[in-house]
């Protein structure tokens, strides 16, 4: 599933999101979202959330068990 919906995401969620410094490579990070920094219910490029460790970006991708 992919990141674009606000209403998908969710603290505690499992998600790779793609950093600002990786926009150009594609390259995902992993991590549990902490908070969401996006307040529109959709965004074209992915919901931008801050992770538990810190690092902020655009989720590309929910991870599914």
């Amino acid at each position: 599933m992919d990141g674009k919906n606000r209403a998908d995401i969710y603290p505690g969620l499992e998600v790779e999101i793609i950093l600002k410094k990786d926009q150009r490579t594609g390259k995902l990070t992993r991590g549990i979202v902490a908070n969401l920094l996006t307040s529109s219910p959709y965004h074209s490029r992915g919901i931008k959330v801050r992770l538990e460790d810190g690092q902020v970006g655009r989720v590309a991708e929910i991870v599914e068990d």
